[in-house]
């Protein structure tokens, strides 16, 4: 019989908790005593009290980069939340838990606080502060993909829920998506004063955490930004291995060093971000490598070597819809500069330069079924809409034939309820349907 280790008292919870919300996370495993969960019977062998263990430790397994392991504890404890009928404990679970999945994977976070945010709405804690984490890891997934006026409407409940709470973890995370947010609008100074909160709310956790190398990161990328690669240079230089060597810092470097006219030198702080040697917390930092490396190749003169890195950048965008690396770096001109008929990423290209160019994009009010209507072959037909192909070269490129094409877009324009191409395109963008791009 395999059992892990859980508090057996209330003191040692508590001591768990208090270990947490300082940042001690190396501590908080030694707070917990006896056995509580036998994995392979599922029986609760520690009381009421294995719940709350099983949060906590997730989150701390969570903030301290053990994705699977963080995800695996507090979808348990969500679990036996539910079988023993403690929905504000399932809520709280289900909220971390949705902070816990968007380390490696934004499509799995979005779905997890989604799903923590309409129980608790179910039994009226649409503000309660254990749905904070997931009200802002929610914010955050929203903001990478650039739906800035979503994200903020989600924020504005974030900070009621978070009045009740003076932790240093939640808050600095609040304000790390906040200063994000202010970054994807162009409004730099906003950010930097963000950034620069959340930083000192960093300063306030004893050890370093999940998101010390984005906070660290955008606070120097957004000086440079403003004119201040100084400033933006004595952030990082105050840095250690291994935290000066994550991909996060890496590309922080690349933003001031372009800021100073250096895009060789940019392009060699990206490189191991880009061959995959620097950790990273998340495919958002390779993606916004590449975007980096590209705005370098267009100022030594390379447009060739320019438009592979965005090419890279979108491949690697598109299956999370990450729009934000490419609309903080200013690459808007470098994007417009991309022959969409030849990228097979033509539907994120485009979406992207709606963003850069202020048409954030919105949650539509479509049903999900309408969506999921759609067959296999109606889907890979919608992908090939929004490029400048005809239907005859779209039937060539799917190797069907051109009545066939013309069906599988009849059938799209009604269970989408559009009229035309355009509209079409419209719908699926906002049921977020064209993060495939076309398929071949």
């Amino acid at each position: 019989m395999t059992t892990q280790t859980f508090p057996s008292s209330r003191p040692g919870i508590s001591a768990a908790l208090r270990r947490r919300r300082r940042g001690a996370f190396p501590g908080v495993r030694g707070a917990h005593g006896g056995p509580v969960v036998d994995e392979h019977q599922g029986a609760v062998m520690g009381g009421p009290e294995a719940r709350v263990a099983l949060m906590n430790l997730g989150t701390v397994e969570a903030w301290a980069l053990k994705h699977s392991d963080g995800v695996h504890h507090l979808q348990e404890g969500a679990d036996l939340a539910r079988r023993i009928g403690r929905p504000y404990l399932e809520v709280a679970c289900l909220a971390q838990l949705g902070f816990a999945s968007k380390l490696p994977d934004f499509t799995h976070a979005r779905r997890r606080s989604e799903q923590a945010i309409a129980l608790a709405e179910e039994h009226g804690w649409r503000t309660a502060t254990i749905l904070a984490p997931a009200l802002v890891t929610l914010a955050y997934v929203m903001v990478w993909s650039g739906e800035f006026d979503s994200a903020e409407q989600v924020l504005r409940r974030a900070d009621v829920a978070l009045q009740a709470d003076s932790g240093p973890g939640t808050g600095m995370l609040l304000h790390l998506v906040k200063g994000m947010l202010h970054a994807g609008r162009g409004r730099e100074p906003e950010a930097a004063q963000e950034f620069t909160e959340a930083h000192a709310q960093q300063s306030r956790l004893s050890h370093p955490h999940a998101l010390t190398g984005y906070v660290t990161g955008w606070l120097s990328a957004t000086r440079a930004r403003l004119g201040s690669p100084g400033e933006a240079r004595a952030v990082l230089d105050a840095l250690r291995a291994p935290l000066s060597d994550a991909g996060e810092i890496r590309n922080a470097w690349a933003v001031i060093h372009l800021a100073e006219g250096d895009p060789a030198a940019a392009l060699a702080a990206v490189a191991t971000v880009i061959d995959g040697t620097a950790p990273c917390v998340h495919v958002a930092t390779v993606v916004e490598a590449n975007v980096l490396a590209a705005l370098a190749y267009r100022e030594v003169d390379e447009p060739l070597r320019a438009q592979q890195a965005v090419e890279h950048a979108l491949a690697l965008a598109e299956p999370q819809r990450l729009v934000l690396p490419f609309v903080t770096s200013s690459s808007g001109d470098l994007l417009e500069g991309v022959p969409r008929r030849r990228s097979a990423h033509a539907a994120l290209l485009t979406d992207v330069i709606d963003v850069v160019h202020g048409s954030a994009r919105v949650t539509s009010a479509l049903p999900l079924s309408a969506a999921e209507a759609l067959s296999p072959a109606e889907l890979r037909v919608l992908r090939y809409l929004p490029t400048n192909l005809s239907r005859p070269e779209i039937a060539g490129e799917l190797s069907v034939s051109v009545n066939t094409v013309n069906t599988h877009v009849r059938n799209i324009y009604a269970k989408l309820h559009a009229t035309d191409r355009s509209s079409a395109v419209q719908r699926a963008r906002e049921l977020q349907l064209l993060g495939g791009g076309p398929s071949r």
